[in-house]
């Protein structure tokens, strides 16, 4: 059995926590194949690493004073390395990097050098094999991720090594540049390396135990979801709910390799399961809530719309024109309703406006801004009676008015659109009914 464990940066922030990493890693024979991030931060006060190497690389490329902020950056690991009471002298790959530095590497460079040498000292930490990423995983020429040129690499390369560190977040271009992916990378390298390995279990260990039903800053310690499918992270995901990098998933969806979320800091606790599909009962109804402000719709009514060919076509060629995207459609016989995001549209109101009556000759287009959207995913819904009933009812008993309901044709999600004013008031009433209920 094989596992790809990989490590955010508040789980490697000092030498107290890389211990407890230490024992995880130790505490399993199965977990062969580790991807550190960088340093995070130790105090809600501190700086991550990764924005000091930035600030180090602006400061050299401006030609203002740098050594400070390097030295900072030495004195966090020379701490991690002391506190392990490793034998261990970076000061070496200080120098190139300062080297590199002033030869304006770039700042994909220097936001890589965190994870690298956090990649170096977990080696040295464990005694297992580094592999420096910029040697297996490989970006095309225009910045985009090369997969299957990465994955050829990486699967010869880790045949043959029993136990490796690979660094998360960066790689190269074909002429050895240093590329990163975006901000929280390191969950998409270890994906990569989960594919790469044909790895049983993929564990991605943060400072949360797991997915939660509904945001904490919203609802009072909420529920940990335990099982997750793909499809219904996505759900979420889209809404706004984040723990783990997006495109993380798609290299171990395509190979049917299982995510764990674990938390470093409770390593006791089982986290969240995240799968292609599973027959076990979910414990609720619905698996998560979630949801974003900052929408309007755009109401565009005439009698018989429904019999005229090309109508919707016609209505979203309008706002293809000013590049506004699109976030929901619910329609009725007479009517369509477009949500989009009220920040992209206000700058084009009245050109849209006039370009719908142009091109569908409308009686009544009408507007309404400050709205929410929330999404109500569960995998459980299709084979529950009663759902849409149960949220209208949690809704109402909440004073929240319901401004638009859309449910997905899997019968997995039910979209609510209600004022910015009722958002959180709204999260509350469906998670109290669905998940406070039923406990």
């Amino acid at each position: 059995m094989k596992k790809v464990v990989k490590f955010g940066g508040s789980s490697l922030a000092s030498a107290k926590q890389f211990k407890k990493v230490g024992e995880i890693i130790r505490s399993d024979k199965t977990r062969r194949y580790v991807v550190p991030s960088a340093p995070g931060k130790r105090t809600s006060k501190d700086e991550k690493v990764t924005d000091l190497l930035y600030q180090c690389y602006d400061a050299v490329a401006e030609g203002s004073a740098y050594k400070k902020i390097l030295d900072k950056i030495k004195k966090r690991y020379d701490e991690i390395i002391e506190g392990l009471d490793l034998n261990l002298d970076l000061g070496h790959e200080f120098a190139r990097i300062e080297e590199n530095f002033l030869a304006k590497a770039g700042r994909d460079y220097a936001a890589s050098r965190g994870e690298y040498l956090n990649g170096i000292l977990m080696a040295a930490y464990l005694d297992y094999e580094f592999i420096d990423a910029a040697e297996v995983v490989f970006f095309h020429e225009d910045g985009t991720f090369n997969a299957e040129a990465t994955d050829k690499e990486l699967s010869e390369r880790l045949e043959h090594v029993e136990r490796a560190v690979i660094p998360g977040f960066y790689g190269a271009a074909p002429d050895g540049t240093i590329r990163t992916f975006s901000r929280g990378g390191s969950d998409v390298t270890g994906s990569i390396v989960a594919r790469a390995i044909h790895a049983d279990m993929y564990e991605n260990w943060t400072d949360v135990s797991g997915f939660l039903v509904a945001d904490p800053r919203i609802v009072h310690n909420p529920e940990v979801i335990e099982t997750i499918t793909y499809s219904e992270l996505r759900e979420l995901s889209y809404m706004g709910a984040s723990v783990l990098h997006e495109d993380a998933i798609f290299p171990v969806r395509r190979e049917g390799i299982p995510i764990n979320i674990r938390n470093t800091n409770r390593p006791k606790d089982k986290g969240t399961l995240i799968v292609e599909s599973t027959c076990r009962k979910p414990k609720y109804t619905i698996t998560g809530i979630a949801g974003k402000k900052g929408f309007c719709s755009v109401t565009v009514e005439k009698p018989m719309m429904n019999s005229e060919v090309g109508f919707c076509r016609k209505v979203l060629s309008v706002f293809e024109k000013y590049g506004i995207s699109i976030e929901h459609m619910p329609s009725g016989i007479d009517t369509m309703t477009i949500f989009v995001h009220q920040s992209e549209f206000e700058e084009f109101e009245q050109s849209v406006i006039a370009g719908i009556h142009r091109a569908v000759e409308p009686d009544i287009v009408e507007m309404e801004s400050d709205l929410a959207l929330i999404a109500v995913v569960g995998r459980g819904m299709k084979a529950a009676r009663g759902t849409a009933g149960r949220i209208f009812s949690a809704l109402a008993h909440a004073h929240v008015n319901v401004k638009m309901i859309d449910q997905g044709s899997s019968e997995r999600n039910i979209i609510i659109g209600v004022k910015n004013a009722d958002f959180e008031a709204a999260i509350k009433a469906i998670y109290d009914i669905f998940v406070t209920m039923e406990l």
